[in-house]
């Protein structure tokens, strides 16, 4: 086979002309990208970050730029292979930067990520597990000198692969005026995370009511805070909602709680057995705090019935209050039918002193034989 056929130039780009063998060493050089590319999003890939103990949502990032940077690799190679010369060292067009410089950016900047993420897990999980600091200050400090390392690290990779930051002033002012019109609800959510993490008027764990929603809360982002309701459902929440809204925190400072349960019965009951009943009913329940111990309050006379209020305290159930609400008034019932007492109902007494009442249109026992 004369291979001088393969060597002549079929089409020219620019000054340079390509040849078939070029054009086949394109070919095989991107499709081994393309192939290496998938590699490196496959499972196989996945479960090797994941035994290096990196985030679920880190190693798909991490996944996907290097398949990116793979898949730009060989495709400048195949360039070139083509006979079409690219410099990895040469400024790319209207870019002061060349390939290599970029590809050392991207890994660089790989690696500051994976730095704060690891520091924040090493300092919360390992080194300040043992400072005798409370959990959720631990995590408040891990995340701020996670932040930290995160924009240090950041201005240092920026300032080492050749990007000034003086030649950013004018992208710096143009992001600053994009702050102050678009972005202000981001910057403002960041600013109102670090006050959270700072100040602490929530922490992990917490059952907090804020914005209609209640539930657990379960992290505490840059921008936004995750509350976990009792129906599994995951809430997320900006930051600014805790700083300019009223929040009900059940468990800031004192994990106890205290629980008002209404109750109302007829009038002919005795108020000593009903009062008793009740201490018996909070007495009894596994969840209720023996200090402060069970107490009854007579509210009032009502239209319908005497208005009684039990009062109990509990450091567990407030993460599930309607819970602990449906159980005592369980209790409530079975223990007052047990008693003899009667539990109220709405009810009307007429009493007549004089005169005469006509009823019309009534039939009091009426009934109809059939005619033999």
């Amino acid at each position: 086979m004369d291979l001088t056929l393969l060597e002549r130039p079929l089409f020219y780009i620019g000054r340079h002309y390509v040849t078939f063998l070029g054009l086949i060493a394109f070919a095989g050089l991107f499709a081994a990208g393309v192939i290496t590319a998938r590699i490196l999003q496959s499972q196989f890939v996945r479960r090797f970050f994941s035994r290096l103990k990196i985030d679920t949502n880190f190693t798909a990032i991490v996944t996907t730029i290097l398949s990116l940077a793979a898949l730009v690799f060989f495709t400048v190679s195949a360039i070139n292979a083509a006979g079409i010369p690219l410099a990895w060292n040469a400024p790319l067009p209207a870019v002061s930067l060349s390939l290599l410089q970029i590809f050392l950016l991207v890994g660089l900047l790989i690696a500051v990520f994976w730095i704060s993420s690891r520091t924040k897990r090493f300092l919360y999980n390992r080194f300040l597990i043992r400072s005798g600091l409370d959990r959720s200050l631990q995590y408040a400090i891990a995340q701020i000198v996670s932040n930290v390392v995160l924009v240090v690290g950041i201005f240092f990779v920026l300032e080492n692969t050749g990007i000034h930051l003086s030649a950013l002033t004018v992208f710096a002012g143009a992001v600053g005026v994009g702050v102050g019109f678009g972005l202000q609800n981001i910057a403002s959510n960041f600013i109102s995370g670090l006050v959270i993490l700072a100040e602490r008027p929530i922490t992990i764990g917490d059952r907090v009511e804020v914005a209609g929603i209640t539930g657990q809360v379960q992290q505490i982002r840059a921008r936004s805070t995750v509350i976990r309701t009792n129906d599994n459902i995951a809430m997320i929440v900006p930051n600014t909602r805790f700083i300019d809204s009223p929040v009900t925190n059940w468990t800031y400072g004192d994990p106890r709680v205290r629980f008002r349960i209404p109750v109302g019965v007829a009038y002919n009951s005795d108020v000593n057995k009903v009062c008793e009943a009740l201490i018996a009913v909070g007495s009894e329940n596994p969840n209720t705090l023996k200090d402060p111990a069970p107490s009854v309050f007579l509210e009032k006379f009502g239209e319908n019935s005497i208005e009684f209020e039990l009062v109990v305290w509990s450091s567990e159930m407030s993460a599930r209050p309607r819970r602990y609400r449906s159980d005592l008034n369980f209790a409530i019932d079975q223990k007052l039918r047990e008693a003899g007492i009667e539990m109220a109902f709405p009810q009307r007494d007429l009493h007549i002193k004089s005169g005469v009442l006509k009823v019309e249109g009534v039939e009091f026992g009426t009934t109809k034989q059939s005619e033999s």
